[in-house]
């Protein structure tokens, strides 16, 4: 499916709708195959023991599945999230951004399923293969037209 919201589209949207948490996040990239997402890790997103928390990581996906749905459907702000699950594989390398990599397996008029992978932002000299934190499915409601 064609691209309808380009990544400064994504970005004005998230500012206009979601101001609460735009400031978090970074839309890095978007194609027709993937999009990318940074979270911008502050002290807010931390736990005891200098981690990620669970509730950030699930903020990630959320947001990146969400945008890359908007991305090919347009600025439908009602699409909710009706299921996610999370694998937690590792612990986030402590002071480093988030990236997720979301993709759309299935867009229907009624549902969307996807897919996010996340990892922890590497330096630009440093190997560009990182071992993933996390991993979520995410199914969507779409609204119906009209």
């Amino acid at each position: 499916m064609a691209i309808l919201m380009d990544k400064a589209a994504l970005t004005a949207f998230l500012q206009q709708d979601f101001a609460q948490v735009a400031d978090d996040f970074t839309v890095l990239r978007v194609d027709d195959d993937v999009l990318e997402l940074r979270l911008d890790v502050g002290p807010q997103h931390l736990r005891p023991g200098g981690t990620v928390s669970g509730p950030s990581i699930f903020a990630l996906a959320d947001v990146a599945m969400y945008l890359a749905i908007l991305a090919r459907l347009g600025p439908v702000a009602l699409a909710v999230t009706t299921n996610c699950s999370i694998d937690f594989m590792r612990k986030p390398a402590a002071g480093r951004a988030l990236i997720a990599q979301a993709r759309v397996l299935k867009l229907g008029r009624a549902l969307a399923v996807g897919d996010v992978v996340m990892w922890s932002e590497t330096d630009a000299d440093a190997p560009k293969v990182t071992p993933l934190v996390a991993r979520a499915g995410l199914t969507y409601s779409i609204p119906p037209k009209g």
